[in-house]
């Protein structure tokens, strides 16, 4: 009996401190409050807890015993699906980095994560040398093979020591195409892209259990070309070869890729790709989800892409020596228009206004005419603003968001510009001022 007791003396402080922490630092800390630290499954995330990030953008966060081995994504500000990263935890060990938002992570502690890091590092040396001695057009086919057999064992060793591991799965999944012998530079290309997705197992719980799967895509649809063709028509290639990759990935896994492919190139303004995607893969996947709120932002979308005529709206317009209300439609004065979102409250767009207004008045009368619409929570601030602004057609947007136009536009943040031709469909969405001038430019 007295033996029973020691040994539970012995092992009870064991249990007590079998907590672990992540331990981190952020730089440059520019106002991150909180670390929040979620488990990552397939179709989930689990919120852990949290700890504050303190001036120096350092934190301490505190996992219970019961915190289980696998995939964890750590958010240090708002909105999460951009302020976050993956991280490994094995249930063994601390983690202990310093994160800086301009050149990534480094592990002080947490042997998977150094492992995966290494590897990262390690295959990324040897495609530059690859890179390097194509770019060189060297006829030393020997030392070709040499890099080659390199990349070949560093491939090697690492899953070696990764095995048993998770960190094993992102080592074996990213093994890159490794020629036997000797190739071209076209053969290697090829080659590249016929074998890119060869180890990746896209049912792979861990995998998808952090955003692997997706960077890898990403990188094959952005990152694979063919000089027969443009680059939205490469894209567009590139994605219906993901499609058939993937054509027997749970449905939940490939809407996620092909929401976030959406996404992408909603953004970049790749209307054409974008709609490609949605009419031929994800309007079905979302109808068979019923994800109505995913249906409608699609359908908004392609109502404003390239080419389709701008939602109409309510403006007053001088004619004579009155102002008349007149739909957006109906007006004729101008060869080219501009339409600006944009707020009395947005630092932004006070910067940007002025350069807009200083172009706009080198321009010849008649050609380019810009209609204002601020979106604002109060009349009083923009009707003080919109005076500095007598060349353009002011439109007052109260409720902000919520304003009726602006939900018409799928407007989220200011300013915001669609340029219009004289039919009044929409030609261009430059993503700010710079860009805007700079198609005009084009256009003269």
């Amino acid at each position: 009996m007295i033996k029973k007791i020691l040994i539970f003396v012995v092992l009870l402080p064991l249990w007590v401190f079998a907590q672990h922490t992540i331990k981190g630092n952020i730089s440059p800390n520019i106002g991150y409050k909180n670390a929040i630290i979620y488990r990552i499954t397939p179709t989930q995330l689990h919120y852990i807890t949290h700890a504050p990030i303190d001036e120096m953008g350092s934190f301490n966060i505190v996992l219970e015993s019961t915190a289980s081995r696998g995939m964890y994504k750590l958010v240090y500000a708002i909105p999460e699906e951009e302020y976050n990263f993956d991280i490994i935890y094995n249930a063994k060990e601390d983690l202990e980095f310093t994160f800086n938002t301009e050149t990534g992570i480094v592990y002080q502690k947490s042997v998977e994560n150094q492992l995966v890091t290494s590897y990262t590092n390690s295959m990324s040396l040897i495609g530059q040398e690859i890179g390097g001695y194509f770019i060189e057009d060297s006829n030393d086919t020997l030392a070709l093979k040499e890099i080659f057999k390199r990349q070949r064992k560093t491939q090697s060793k690492f899953e070696t020591d990764a095995k048993g591991t998770i960190a094993f799965h992102f080592i074996k999944a990213n093994k890159p195409y490794i020629p036997k012998n000797y190739e071209t530079y076209d053969e290697y290309v090829s080659n590249l892209k016929v074998h890119f997705f060869d180890n990746v197992n896209f049912n792979d719980s861990i995998l998808q259990s952090s955003n692997f799967l997706i960077e890898k895509t990403l990188n094959y649809v952005f990152g694979i070309t063919s000089e027969d063709k443009d680059e939205k028509a490469n894209y567009i290639a590139n994605i219906d070869e993901v499609n058939t990759i993937i054509k027997n990935v749970e449905p939940i896994i490939k809407s996620r890729i092909f929401e976030i492919l959406w996404q992408q190139m909603a953004d970049a303004t790749y209307d054409e790709v974008a709609n490609h995607i949605a009419d031929k893969y994800l309007i079905q996947i979302a109808k068979q989800a019923n994800n109505t709120e995913l249906l409608n932002k699609m359908a908004l979308f392609k109502s404003l892409s390239i080419g389709n005529k701008a939602p109409d709206f309510t403006l007053r317009i001088k004619e004579g020596d009155e102002f008349v209300s007149k739909q957006l439609s109906e007006i004729n004065i101008a060869q080219r228009y501009i339409i600006l979102f944009w707020s009395s409250t947005c630092t932004h767009c006070l910067d940007e206004i002025p350069q807009l207004q200083a172009y706009i008045k080198k321009l010849p009368k008649g050609k380019t005419k810009v209609i204002a619409i601020g979106l604002e929570d109060n009349a009083e601030n923009w009707k003080k603003e919109a005076l500095r602004y007598p060349e353009f057609i002011n439109v007052l947007g109260l409720n902000k968001w919520k304003n009726k136009i602006a939900k018409s536009y799928n407007i989220s943040a200011t300013p915001t510009y669609f340029v219009l031709d004289k039919d009044k469909k929409i030609i261009a969405k430059p993503y700010d001022f710079e860009v805007l001038e700079a198609l005009l430019e084009a256009n003269k």
